[in-house]
């Protein structure tokens, strides 16, 4: 089992991530990526010119990695990886990169969906973005807990 989580302070190209991922890959039968990205308009209908994900060095990698652990133990898969950005983040630039590799779709699938939905919501980043209204912090919605919850009692 193969566990690759890494905090990217550059911009980070998901489909070169995917190919790296998907190199060599012969024992397994599916591979489900996701890939979030920055948007240019807030969730109020403002335009956001940057996203800023501020982090706390061995804390958030930390976090990240106790996550990806989860999953890891949690599903049937053979390979993992989480590459999430810091720092400033302009619109169109990917914020999160997430694939997950298995025997079978339905353990790719849902690792994948697990991690994106307690990155979401437990991984220790601070997110705020700016634009011409100004700074405003962002917090997770009741609707990014409610996903994050489901997985609390459910098993695979």
């Amino acid at each position: 089992m193969a566990l690759d989580v890494r905090l990217a302070t550059a911009p980070l190209s998901a489909a070169a991530e995917l190919e790296a991922f998907l190199a060599g890959r012969t024992g397994d039968g599916a591979v489900v990526s996701f890939t979030g990205l920055a948007r240019g308009v807030g969730k109020d209908g403002s335009i956001v010119e940057t996203l800023t994900l501020d982090w706390y060095p061995g804390m958030t990698e930390r976090s990240m990695r106790e996550i990806a652990e989860d999953a890891a133990a949690r599903f049937a898969v053979s390979d993992l990886v989480v590459v999430h950005r810091c720092g400033d983040i302009v619109p169109g630039e990917t914020i999160v990169f997430v694939a997950a590799a298995a025997a079978h779709r339905r353990a790719a699938f849902a690792a994948a969906d697990y991690l994106m939905d307690r990155l979401k919501t437990e991984a220790a980043f601070w997110k705020r973005e700016t634009g011409p209204a100004g700074v405003r912090w962002i917090e997770p919605l009741d609707e990014d807990r409610a996903a994050a919850a489901r997985w609390k009692d459910k098993t695979p």
